[in-house]
């Protein structure tokens, strides 16, 4: 892995699936290793964050129960289409952009072009602009419809890294397993992280 200590800026959105711990935790090892973020987050994402973990249902409330550098987030709500993230002349030095979890809808609508809000609109600009795009879908079992949409958008250039983890690492626990995963996504978009043990061989 060409992996580069500079800090980066990327654009991070949570969509409405089962798995928002994944980015939960992507957003704390970004912004603890000093990594600017663009926050998006759905409205069935603030859903999931409260049943799944029990965080209020607001992206600056639930910012503050994690352990995150709040300077290096900036928040930008899904309904602004205004947003700087809606378009390609104002990505700028964006290293790439990541939905974790993606729901199999927000992914449906971002292969068919079809933005009905900044996250998918964002989706559409990465993919234009030729900027790397990482969705993580977290859903089983899939439909052909979903591994139609998938294929469509792996040969538009997206990194398709669904939320599955291994175990030749040997977990301990439910965080070994999330930072396994949350280290595959870092791999995609070159940024070092020491989140789990490598497969050196037999």
């Amino acid at each position: 892995m060409q992996a580069s200590p500079e800090q980066r800026r990327v654009s991070l959105a949570l969509t409405g699936a089962s798995g928002v711990c994944y980015g939960l935790r992507l957003l704390e090892v970004l912004s603890q290793s000093g990594h600017q973020i663009e926050l998006m987050v759905s409205s069935s994402a603030l859903q999931c964050l409260r049943l799944e973990c029990q965080l209020p249902p607001h992206p600056k409330e639930f910012l503050e129960q994690l352990n995150v550098r709040r300077e290096l987030i900036r928040i930008h709500r899904v309904e602004n289409i205004a947003s700087s993230l809606a378009s390609g002349s104002s990505l700028g030095d964006l290293h790439a952009g990541l939905i974790v979890p993606c729901s199999m809808g927000t992914l449906a609508r971002i292969s068919m072009g079809n933005s009905a809000n900044l996250i998918e609109r964002h989706a559409d600009v990465l993919i234009k602009e030729r900027i790397p795009l990482v969705l993580v879908p977290r859903e089983t079992p899939l439909s052909s419809l979903h591994l139609e949409n998938l294929l469509r958008l792996s040969r538009l250039g997206c990194h398709i890294v669904p939320a599955m983890p291994g175990f030749y690492h040997h977990p301990q626990s439910k965080e070994d397993l999330i930072d396994h995963v949350v280290g595959k996504i870092l791999d995609v978009i070159r940024i070092e992280h020491n989140l789990f043990k490598r497969w050196k061989g037999e």
